[in-house]
């Protein structure tokens, strides 16, 4: 008994250390009582460390002891005394002469959370599926962002966001949950209230949450749709009780991110004449005609006055297209309250995206430019028809306008910042012209003012309008926990584009100038007035661009369901069988069908062990009737090892939670942009020749068209299987002060449907080739979050969290071609892996040169100062089979994302960091192009005197290959931003907010993307930009939100 009560005692020696830590927070009161009490937990245990403060005034407080006992002075025996400790309920208790015991219960918010989940909801302690959840507030901090992908972005473990351009309304990404795993498409399903829609037609301030479900057993009862991870997003609904206006209103200033590092004119002319000296063997007439004296260059830099400015060009392209801040904003009402019969929640938000570009007059008529405004309105309706009985109602609709300039040409708008020379002309003369470069009128040297000026305008517009009913009836009458469900739903979409100004295709030459710097003769062109042949016609020969309308969107939806769930002593059950039918269809195409059985069943013992499993009969047109249905399935348990009998008498108090769960099943995929893929494919066109001589040229075909075989059907085709595991450690410590998962997940992607255009067919097979199942890829990684909480004090709170995802994924087969070398097929290697030739190293000197390999192109012109290209084949020559993988894909490999956050009475700050790395980009910087004076600042040149430079001086005018750039333009795609930051102030308990009839006022100051730090050239996350993207965004908000 003795050592019993001694080994308690050395089991609290380490909370001694936690006392001598919080006893700062202590303070005596000057008058008043002294109360005296001890604090229990439920099992009669002394709480060691537990916080007992005077609720009039924070600073007066203590900490129990050793022994649970606390003493603290107050000033009077009607003050009330507040009690907390991690992991317990907080209680108050008035303060008293006598002892006071105070019993702290356990708090068990954390494991009674609610879950979304494929049509339902769990408790997160019954989960044992992989799911991510981001509330509202999570999405409220993402700085002024008005796409709710890009929201996504950092706030969800396993979910990877690509953005490609920062154009207005074109902001939202690519998304993929846990990488790539088919080449065919490895975008999730996202889903709005249940229904497959656009996630860009929700605006972001209407949704309460957003589970993302990630391995088998989450998904599978979403049939085919599921293969990729499903997004489900819920929107907001009415509470019963009186109306509650929130008006959200935010003003914010955006800025472009970083750009290429382009010379000016006097760096890059200096750099041309290095590389015209180097070259001078190859090329000696260089010299007379490109090479710059110090006199000429030093004009570019330091012209005398205007006139020199316009002779002798220096355009900075950004600092003259892009303003220094450009302006949006967001505003925000919604509505929501009910009664008995009817809970409601109404919102309308309007958002506007401003363009970055400066406006350039052109007395054309119309305004060019870049923007994008968007109207949403919701309204979610629940009725209680009866007791038993409710019907609810969504109502929802988007009208988005984003203007551009007419696509056709809109790459030359941003392409000055990838490729037009400093020196190749003056944007606009004093004259008014617009300068044009006439040494060499290719496009890759167009004037990105002019085009941005005189570009004409699109015009894009997308409307959406959703409706879906939902009657559910509670069958408790004839089964406990009994119940079902019906609902419909319509949607409908529409969007035209290019609709307005059509100012590409005029008839008349356009007026332009350029004055040679060498003479300064001025040279101008455009279309001469034929009245006297004496001025230009002022050329305003655009016409209205009607533009086209897109076929339109019909989707039709109905499913029914059935749910149950009751509880049997320490038994808990539960089942759903959903049934669903949908019809979507384009413009005038026949419909599409697909059809899916769902079923879900539940098991729970005494919260200690859960089973689940998941059946999907899926149908699709796809495929034959041999194959058309497919049953897939998949299962998952899962152990609460903290509510183990034999773990509780561990008294391990600090681990609220510990669980382990995993899953495995499979999920059929028919995704390919062909329909009926069992059938053959005719087509009409062409025609036969007549084989007579002697006739007309262009009369020798027949006059019949035919019929021919445009693709073969594969009546064997059939389902994609994506195979998965998932295994998962879930934790809390400390009353959930730090809490977390741990997921180890792999897929086996098997069937991989391949499309004719995919296979390896030889050019004589003389049609499309068959789709067929050919493809076979891996995948596995992991995942880690930890999220940390810790209410230091009524008014202070700490919190934060980070998360670290690894996917990588391996193409077992891929129908390569079999005379292909190994290491150029695809097999073995990642989907979408980097290739190139990889350089080892310069050549030094001639020796080294003479004594390398050759290339097989354009041999001649190697030198000293070139990258050596490994003969990866060892042919003795340098060819196109030399190509080999190199580096990561575009998707990057790791994601991280970290967050720390202070609440501290009405203050509130948080900070976000995203970074990513694995992962290759392209990015072809390339310099003196076509005699264009380009060029970057991309680190040390090679010389005979600087042999360990970064990398080779530019060409001038010499024919190299492919091959001789080596992996110069390849970068490595790693990066950290900082992506949200926000610092706010909420009033809620002034008294004077009351008095003006708010509930609540909270004033905030937020942004996006603000700092970033990587190797990369630009900012850019996706490979699919290339060099012609609208610069990436920085933003900074700032708002308010009232609570009426």
């Amino acid at each position: 008994m003795v050592m019993k009560n001694v080994t308690k005692k050395i089991q609290k020696i380490p909370f001694l250390f936690l006392l001598m830590l919080l006893s700062c927070f202590s303070a005596v009161a000057q008058n008043g009582i002294t109360v005296k009490g001890v604090v229990l937990d439920g099992n009669g245990e002394s709480v060691i460390g537990a916080s007992v403060v005077l609720k009039s005034d924070a600073t007066v407080g203590t900490i129990t002891d050793i022994d649970g006992n606390f003493q603290l002075a107050v000033p009077s025996s009607n003050s009330v005394l507040v009690i907390s400790y991690i992991g317990m309920k907080t209680q108050e208790v008035k303060a008293s002469t006598s002892l006071i015991k105070v019993t702290m219960q356990d708090d068990s918010q954390l494991l009674e959370e609610v879950v979304v989940v494929g049509f339902g909801q769990q408790k997160k302690e019954s989960v044992v599926g992989a799911i991510a959840q981001a509330s509202s507030k999570e999405l409220e901090r993402t700085g002024g962002v008005t796409s709710l992908g890009q929201a996504l972005s950092g706030n969800l473990p396993g979910v990877v966001t690509m953005t490609s351009s920062g154009q207005p309304g074109a902001e939202d990404p690519q998304i993929q949950i846990r990488g790539a795993t088919s080449w065919n498409n490895s975008a999730p399903l996202v889903l709005v209230d249940g229904i497959e829609r656009e996630m860009s037609s929700v605006d972001v301030n209407s949704v309460a949450s957003i589970s993302v479900l990630k391995d088998a057993s989450a998904t599978a009862v979403f049939g085919v749709r599921g293969a990729n991870g499903v997004i489900l997003i819920t929107t907001k609904r009415g509470e019963e009780g009186k109306a509650q206006i929130n008006i959200n209103a935010s003003t914010t200033l955006k800025t472009y991110s970083k750009l290429p590092d382009m010379m000016d004119a006097y760096d890059a002319l200096h750099l041309r004449n290095e590389s015209i000296e180097r070259e001078l063997a190859y090329f000696p007439d260089h010299f007379k005609a490109y090479y710059k004296t110090q006199d000429f260059i030093h004009k570019y830099r330091y012209p005398l006055n205007q006139e020199e400015r316009e002779r002798y060009p220096n355009m900075d392209w950004v600092d003259y297209l892009l303003k220094d801040v450009a302006t949006s904003y967001n505003a925000n009402v919604s509505v929501s309250g009910g009664t008995k019969f009817v809970r409601y929640y109404a919102n309308v938000d309007y958002a506007h995206e401003g363009d970055i570009y400066k406006k350039f007059t052109n007395n054309r008529g119309y305004e060019p430019g870049f923007s994008y405004d968007r109207f949403n309105v919701r309204a979610n309706l629940d009725f209680t028809l009866t007791p038993t009985t409710k019907l609810s109602v969504n109502l929802s609709g988007s009208h988005a306008v984003r203007k551009q300039t007419q696509s056709q040409y809109e790459n030359l708008v941003w392409a000055a910042f990838y490729g037009v020379a400093p020196d190749a002309f003056y944007a606009q003369y004093s004259n008014g012209l617009f300068g044009y470069y006439r040494p060499n009128e290719t496009q890759a040297s167009q004037n990105s003012a002019e085009y941005l000026s005189a570009g004409g305008i699109g015009i894009n517009t997308n409307d959406n309008l959703n409706t879906d009913f939902t009657l559910q009836q509670d069958l408790g009458f004839l089964l406990k926990g009994l119940r079902a469900n019906v609902r419909i739903a319509f949607d409908n979409a529409f969007s035209e584009s290019n609709r307005g100004v059509d100012d590409t295709n005029d008839w008349e030459d356009g007026e332009y100038q350029w004055i040679d710097p060498e003479t300064g003769e001025v040279f101008q062109k455009g279309t001469v007035d034929t009245a006297n042949k004496f001025d230009y016609k002022n050329n305003k020969a655009w016409t209205v661009g009607s533009g086209y309308v897109n076929p339109g969107l019909r989707r039709f939806n109905y499913s029914a369901q059935i749910d149950y769930a009751n509880t049997f002593g320490q038994h808990t059950v539960g089942a759903m069988a959903n049934f669903s039918r949908e019809e979507y269809a384009w413009g005038s195409m026949l419909p599409n069908y697909r059809e899916n059985w769902v079923f879900r069943a539940t098991y729970d013992f005494a919260k200690r062990y859960m089973l689940e499993y998941n059946g999907a009969y899926n149908g699709s047109e796809k495929f034959a009737k041999e194959n058309r249905f497919g049953f897939f399935q998949s299962g998952a348990v899962g152990w609460m090892l903290s509510e183990e009998p034999l773990f509780k008498k561990l008294n391990a108090k600090w681990i609220d939670m510990l669980k382990l769960r995993g899953s495995y099943g499979q999920i059929g995929d028919d995704y390919t942009n062909d329909r009926w893929l069992y059938m053959d494919s005719w087509a009409t066109g062409g025609a036969i020749k007549h084989g007579i001589s002697g006739q007309a040229q262009g009369k020798e075909d027949s006059p019949y068209t035919w019929w021919y075989q445009s693709a073969v059907g594969n009546p064997n085709v059939k389902w994609e299987i994506a195979t998965k595991l998932d295994l998962a450690l879930d934790f809390a410590f400390f009353g959930g002060m730090i809490a977390g998962s741990f997921d180890y997940f792999k897929e086996k992607r098997s069937d991989i449907l391949l499309s004719g255009s995919q296979r390896s067919i030889p050019d004589y097979y003389g049609t499309t080739a068959p789709t067929a199942n050919l493809g076979k890829v891996e995948s596995k990684g992991y995942e880690f979050e930890v999220r940390f909480n810790k209410q230091l004090n009524q008014d202070l709170r700490l919190w934060g969290n980070a998360a670290l995802t690894h996917a990588e994924n391996k193409v077992i087969s891929a129908d390569d071609p079999e005379l292909m070398p190994n290491y150029q097929k695809d097999a073995g290697k990642s989907i979408g892996q980097t290739y190139a030739y990889v350089d080892a190293g310069y050549y030094n000197n001639w020796d080294e040169l003479y004594g390398s390999t050759a290339h097989d192109s354009n041999d001649q012109y190697r030198m000293p100062g070139n990258y050596i290209i490994v003969d990866y084949d060892a042919d003795g020559v340098i060819t196109q089979n030399d190509q080999v993988p190199y580096g990561y894909t575009g998707t990057p490999q790791n994601t991280l994302s970290a967050q720390f956050g202070v609440d501290w009475k009405g203050w509130s700050f948080f900070l976000q960091f995203y970074g990513v790395n694995n992962v290759t980009r392209s990015v072809n910087l390339a310099s003196f192009v076509d005699y264009r004076d380009i060029s970057y600042h991309e680190g040390s040149y090679w010389s005979k005197y600087n042999t360990g430079a970064d990398v080779p001086l530019p060409t001038w005018g010499r024919m190299i290959n492919n091959y001789t750039n080596g992996t110069r333009f390849l970068f490595d795609g790693s990066y950290v931003r900082l992506k949200y930051a926000e610092l706010a102030y909420t009033f809620n308990k002034s008294s004077w907010i009351k008095k003006i009839g708010l509930n609540s006022l909270r004033i905030y100051a937020n942004g996006n993307n603000l700092f970033l730090w990587t190797d990369m050239p630009d900012d850019r996350e996706s490979n699919t930009g290339g060099g012609s993207a609208y610069p990436t965004q920085r933003r900074f908000n700032i708002g308010v939100r009232i609570s009426l």
